[in-house]
């Protein structure tokens, strides 16, 4: 977070374009009882039943695909995006015609390359130093390559074969929207985060026919397989500050979850259908940037100060429900009495939320600029760690009301109180120094992806148990960001 008047931050996502709305969200109350049931269904994922059961990742035995790809050293990595690409044609083969009444025609230069080799020429540019994948069209070019050398296997390494399978079906998408034009509203004029929304979304479809068990090279669980999957746009977002607004721009990790969630559930003329008044309406971080913040470092989250002023914005979020609000305590993350939970813990007979400040800092600890996905002690970043502090101050205030503190709802209104207070925290007025902590560049991603980390509090009830479907967990807390706390209660009975 960020000090208003210190102007430190907590590095990537905005959220300028609720500003406006924060003070109706600021003021709504969780007082009461629960009374209605939630819409959200923890054991479904899209409409998938959630199960860790089935396997995650290529098919055992199943032949490698026979493309012609240029460059290819015939390595694991080289085999992993040929056979995604296979699958890619297999899908788009079938919908296309049925959903556009168009032919797909299959990319006609498919290249693999090592970022840290010998460079190749591809749609004009060099590959040299370029750690990415990509789709190029127009111009005579109609291209699909990868980094094989640094990208695919920091990939698989961090997030398993299916990150590279989901990067790949992104840049597909690209290429679906080259052919379908104006049927994916898509012209000359389209901004680019319209484009990425898309491309995103038609990675969903993909991947929801892949869950089905349709694809021949791989297999997706909806379980940790599914959440993983989601994980892996928190490293494929845009940096910290970037303008919506701006070319090359494809949106923070909430953006691009949301879109990727959109076409899970959907079929591919859902994403067709994205055009730049809807994408508009709803996208994070359209105008503010890292140099309107200000942006001077991350927030150290075992400052003394720093965590009075956290304490005091919880005190003042939740401040209407008239609750005994918990103190924030650096005792270990322990209970005098029962249970604790890692990196903070919710004490109900002492009423303190305990925290464990070294484990704090090293999720605080962002990544590397640059770093290899997957490298040793990376954390995430310092509004990860107040988030998960966030969660376990929520249990308290769930426990005013006399909710179960042990169950799924519990982690569900969990997440979607945590999302409401980050909402809280968005200034009102930039212009003002009211020393009170905000959300800063990047912060909102930070939450996100530590919500989606395996063993995050964020989505869990006071022993530490998460909701299973990150669907669901990204879902309550999503409620609780645009709508304030009040349906946190009133929901999750």
């Amino acid at each position: 977070m960020r000090v208003q008047w210190v102007r430190v931050g907590l590095t990537l996502a905005a959220v300028a374009v609720l500003v406006a709305q924060v003070g109706g969200c600021g003021q709504r109350t969780v007082a009461g009882s629960p009374a209605a049931m939630s819409d959200i269904d923890t054991s479904d994922a899209g409409g998938l039943p959630v199960s860790n059961d089935g396997p995650t990742g290529p098919r055992s035995g199943a032949p490698d695909a026979d493309l012609k790809v240029e460059g290819t050293t015939g390595s694991a990595e080289d085999k992993l995006a040929t056979n995604a690409v296979s699958d890619l044609y297999d899908y788009w083969d079938e919908q296309l015609p049925k959903l556009f009444d168009e032919k797909f025609t299959h990319i006609q230069r498919l290249v693999s390359y090592d970022s840290r080799g010998t460079a190749v020429q591809i749609c004009g540019e060099s590959t040299a130093g370029f750690v990415n994948a990509f789709y190029c069209g127009g111009n005579g070019e109609d291209a699909i390559a990868w980094d094989r050398g640094v990208l695919l296997p920091g990939l698989t390494k961090q997030f398993g074969a299916m990150s590279v399978v989901g990067v790949l079906a992104h840049e597909m998408g690209h290429a679906v929207q080259f052919r379908l034009g104006e049927k994916s509203s898509m012209t000359q004029t389209t901004p680019t985060i319209v484009r990425e929304q898309q491309a995103d979304c038609y990675m969903g479809n993909f991947m929801r026919w892949v869950a089905e068990g349709k694809s021949k090279h791989f297999q997706l669980n909806t379980g940790k397989g599914l959440n993983d999957l989601l994980a892996t746009v928190f490293f494929i977002r845009d940096p910290a500050g970037l303008s919506a607004r701006t070319e090359g721009a494809h949106g923070v990790a909430f953006d691009r979850v949301y879109a990727f969630q959109e076409g899970f559930r959907n079929d591919p003329k859902r994403c067709a259908s994205m055009d730049a008044h809807e994408i508009d309406g709803r996208i994070e971080e359209k105008e503010r940037n890292a140099a309107d913040e200000k942006v001077g470092g991350q927030v150290d989250p075992s400052d003394s100060k720093i965590l009075g002023l956290l304490q005091d914005s919880l005190d003042e979020a939740f401040k209407d429900n008239n609750a005994e609000q918990p103190k924030i305590t650096a005792n270990g993350s322990k209970c005098a009495k029962g249970s604790s939970t890692s990196p903070a813990t919710y004490c109900p007979d002492e009423n303190i939320v305990g925290i464990d400040l070294d484990a704090l800092k090293k999720i605080a600890k962002p990544p590397a600029e640059g770093a290899e996905p997957g490298a040793k002690g990376a954390g995430i970043g310092d509004f990860a760690a107040f988030a998960e502090i966030a969660s376990r101050y929520s249990m308290a205030i769930q426990k005013q009301i006399g909710a179960s503190l042990d169950d799924e709802n519990a982690g569900l209104r969990t997440a979607c109180l945590t999302g409401a207070w980050t909402r809280f925290t968005v200034d009102k007025d930039p212009n003002t120094q009211d020393g009170k902590l905000h959300l800063a560049v990047g912060d909102l991603d930070e939450a996100v992806a530590e919500l989606l980390q395996d063993d995050s509090l964020i989505a869990a009830d006071i022993s530490g148990k998460q909701v299973q479907s990150g669907f669901a967990r990204v879902e309550a807390f999503q409620r609780g960001y645009d709508e304030g706390s009040g349906p946190c209660t009133e929901d999750f009975a």
